[in-house]
Order: structure tokens, then C-alpha cells, then sequence
């Protein structure tokens, strides 16, 4: 299958490391053009370089804004006023027990992970209706499914971000514009790996054990018995944004490595 996305152009939000990052250099590898963003323009800058250095051709400009607020998604589309493709990527997590969640942090949760995507989507969604064609895609997570016990305000967040994509893509029916859902599991993005190599060092143990012990403990289910890698997950986001899947909408692409273990 040959995706070319040379005449598209993208927005992938929290695109500086880890998913969106991943997912940002697979969109410009198949010609799309790139906007990364992120909070600070140096972050921005840097991740622009590390895509030049695997996709020398790449079609790449950044926005610095804090899409987590209402004052950053206008900032953004101040900036970039209409685009073809949408990866509502930008999210949050914390592990942390239900009953030490105070109120203002499941707003933050709520802001963060779900409300930016909305305010995103509600604008470009009209443009990308008006020219018939369009592709915007919520990356959400397993733990929509099953809600982690650990993180129950990040759980919820993810379960939002389904209803969300699945109500906007009844909205858009038969306009050319597809809306979905990827839904990663475990992923050993930046911020992960930073987690996990924190525990490790304060257990005395090496990353990769400790990697494996949260398989083993808070993900059994995983068939892969392993975490992702940031591209495993960004081939689904590539293709969900392609000529190729436009018979794909109002679904939920699960990139998990078996953890659900819902059949559908």
C-alpha cells in the first residue's frame, strides 16, 4: 500500500515527543504538511529538527501554544486557519488513587485531554465539510475500555474522547470526513520511559524489569507481553489519514497488543 498524503496538509497536537511526535514524522514521510506544536516554541524547534534528520524533504512549521486552554486552540487557529487532517494527540497522565484526586485536577484531566480536541475539532471539522474531504482522529487509549484503577480521571478522559469522535463522525456523515478513534495501550513513549526509569532507580532494578513487571501486574491481558513503540502506534494514526481508509469512520482502532479483551 503506497499512502501518499504529498497534496494534504496536517495538525498534529502535543507533537514534540513521544506519539505525536511519532505520528508527525509518519504523516511528513508520506508528504503531508506539518504543523507540530507544543507549549514552547524550543520544544517545537527541536522536534521539527528530529524529523529533518529521518525525513530530510519534510514539509514542516511549528505553533507554540497551550492547546490545553481555550486561549491556546485560538492561538493555534489564528495561526493555521483551516487544514485537511487532525490528530487530537495532546494528553496527560498521571497515576494516582481515586480518593487523592481533588476536583481541580479532574478538570485539568478533563480540559487537557478532552476539551482540547473538542475546541480543535469544532473548527476544522466545518472547513474540511465545506471542501468534502477530511480526516480527524482522537488518539485515545486502552484504558477506555478498562478503566485503570490507578489513574480512574485519566480513564475517564479517554472514555469522553470516544463519544466525542463517535458523535462527531454521525455530525459529518456523507461529507468526505472521517472521524475516529486510535487506541494505544501500554506505549513506551519519552514520558513513559521517564516513569518507568524513575521507578527503577529508586527499586534497584533495571528499566526493562520494571517494564515487565507492569505488564505482568497491570496489564496481564497484553498478548504482546511487551510495550509498543511509538511507531507501532503511529501506523494506524498514518493510515486512518489516508486516501486508502476512507470506508473507516465512527470507530476505535485498537493498536493495544491484545490488553482488551473485548472481541469488538
Amino acid at each position: 500500500m503506497n499512502i501518499d498524503l504529498s497534496k494534504r496538509s496536517a495538525i498534529v497536537t502535543g507533537s514534540t515527543a513521544g506519539i505525536g511526535l511519532a505520528i508527525a514524522k509518519g504523516l511528513a514521510a508520506a508528504g503531508a504538511s506539518v504543523v507540530i506544536t507544543g507549549r514552547t516554541q524550543a520544544r517545537v524547534d527541536t522536534a521539527i529538527a528530529e524529523i529533518r534528520k529521518d525525513v530530510p524533504e519534510a514539509k514542516l512549521s511549528g505553533v507554540a501554544a497551550d492547546l490545553g486552554t481555550a486561549e491556546g486552540a485560538a492561538a493555534l487557529i489564528k495561526a493555521v486557519p483551516q487544514t485537511d487532517i487532525l490528530v487530537n494527540n495532546l494528553g496527560i497522565f498521571e497515576p494516582k488513587g481515586f480518593f487523592d484526586i481533588e476536583d481541580a485536577e479532574w478538570t485539568r484531566f478533563f480540559e487537557v485531554n478532552v476539551n482540547s480536541g473538542i475546541r480543535l475539532s469544532r473548527h476544522y471539522a466545518q472547513g474540511m465539510k465545506d471542501r468534502g474531504w477530511g480526516r480527524i482522529q482522537f488518539i485515545s487509549s486502552e484504558s477506555a475500555l478498562q478503566i485503570p484503577t490507578e489513574m480512574i480521571h485519566y480513564g475517564m478522559t479517554k472514555t469522553a474522547q470516544l463519544a466525542v469522535a463517535r458523535g462527531l463522525a454521525e455530525t459529518l456523515a456523507g461529507t468526505g470526513v472521517t472521524v475516529n478513534s486510535v487506541l494505544p495501550g501500554p506505549t513506551l513513549s519519552e514520558g513513559v520511559s521517564e516513569f518507568f526509569g524513575k521507578i527503577a532507580k529508586e527499586q534497584g532494578k533495571t528499566q526493562n524489569e520494571v517494564e515487565q513487571d507492569f505488564i505482568q501486574t497491570h496489564r496481564p491481558t497484553s498478548i504482546i507481553q511487551r510495550l509498543l513503540s511509538v511507531d507501532e502506534v503511529a501506523n494506524a494514526s498514518v493510515y486512518l489519514a489516508s486516501e486508502q481508509a476512507s470506508g473507516t469512520t465512527g470507530t476505535a482502532m485498537r493498536v493495544d497488543g491484545g490488553v482488551a479483551r473485548q472481541v469488538f
